[in-house]
């Protein structure tokens, strides 16, 4: 694929940053899907501190504002449901609301989960493990996630 029409097709893939995709193409052609995954990986893992932190903050907070106002790109919409999110008592909506809160004061930026395939308990629990760790292995973790976001998104696009 011409950039162009790569960056149509897989500039979603990371959150609100077609600019992620735009230096994945950099790094083809693809024999195959692991090497496009690896090449959105690379091209994350290579950007600036300030890019990655970007990237990082493009993402919504889960069942947070940009949920219940419907802003959220199709891909995060489509996982939080898949989890349950949108189906939160009015109890659990509270502790994520709470939890998301505390994250972004402490951290500066949202709370990064990679949600497909876990349940509303399994995040609450990282959440609540997570909160408590150090801004740069927290930073880490969070680039970690996004890693498999672009797994778990590619997968879903691109045949084995």
């Amino acid at each position: 694929m011409q950039k162009p029409e790569f960056v149509a097709a897989f500039g979603d893939v990371a959150e609100h940053s077609p600019w992620v995709a735009e230096e994945a193409h950099a790094l083809g052609p693809f024999a195959d899907r692991e090497a496009l995954i690896t090449a959105f990986q690379t091209a994350m893992l290579d950007a600036s501190h300030g890019a990655q932190l970007d990237l990082i903050r493009a993402h919504p907070d889960l069942a947070g504002k940009a949920a219940m106002a419907g802003e959220m790109a199709a891909d995060s919409k489509r996982e939080q449901a898949g989890a349950g999110l949108d189906q939160l008592t009015a109890d659990e909506f509270a502790r994520f609301t709470d939890l998301n809160g505390r994250y972004l004061d402490r951290f500066g930026f949202p709370f990064i989960f990679a949600v497909k395939g876990a349940t509303k308990d399994m995040i609450l629990a990282a959440f609540e493990a997570r909160i408590e760790n150090e801004i740069d292995q927290e930073f880490e973790t969070a680039l970690r996630q996004i890693a498999r976001i672009f797994r778990f998104r590619l997968e879903d696009r691109v045949e084995a």
